[in-house]
């Protein structure tokens, strides 16, 4: 069974809070995680390392490649550097990065299993133009709840993937995990940020 790293469902009446992981892309405080962390969110709070908490801006979303892209107000923040992930090859050590179960920073290693995994995750709706784009990187790397939208790097510490899933079925990692491509963030971010669609 696969599945997305959801919070808590909205079967209640009170409010729900749902967390995840992003990556800061550049140092005027872009920020980009998987679309299903903030989907339907009616307000998205980001935590910076330094336990700050600013509230974040829905730039724009690409459900069809599960990317969002979010703005904070702040500057000079420390970034991750995109990297080429068609440079990557299966057997290259990489890290995940991210909070699962709610602890901070949280970093663990694996190697690259495969790439252009497609494991008929992402969903299509041709009603409102979604097709959905899986060419996932495949690791070893221990990903958790939490760690959708956090990052991928490699050995050098560029950014070559956001965590999205994990093969599972317990709900909690097994073996396998599933990245989106740091080429195909880059151009869904890009486009986002230009148009407000994905070209």
């Amino acid at each position: 069974l696969l599945e997305f790293f959801w919070g808590p469902q909205p079967n209640q009446q009170q409010p729900q809070i749902a967390t995840g992981s992003g990556v800061i892309i550049s140092k005027d405080g872009f920020i980009v995680t998987n679309n299903h962390v903030i989907d339907n969110a009616d307000e998205i709070s980001v935590t910076l390392n330094d336990g700050r908490e600013l509230t974040a801006k829905l730039v724009g979303t690409d459900p069809g490649t599960d990317i969002a892209l979010l703005k904070i107000e702040d500057s000079n923040l420390a970034y991750t550097e995109f990297g080429n992930s068609d440079d990557v090859e299966i057997g290259d050590w990489v890290l995940a990065v991210g909070n699962p179960f709610n602890l901070t920073s949280t970093v663990t290693a694996g190697i690259v299993s495969a790439k252009a995994r497609s494991i008929n995750l992402l969903r299509g709706d041709r009603n409102n133009n979604v097709f959905p784009l899986e060419s996932f990187i495949q690791t070893d790397a221990a990903v958790n709840p939490g760690n959708s939208g956090g990052a991928l790097v490699s050995a050098t510490g560029n950014l070559i993937g956001i965590n999205t899933a994990i093969a599972s079925q317990t709900g909690s990692y097994t073996g396998y995990s599933f990245a989106i491509p740091s080429n195909i963030v880059k151009k869904v971010t890009e486009d986002l940020l230009e148009y407000g669609i994905v070209q």
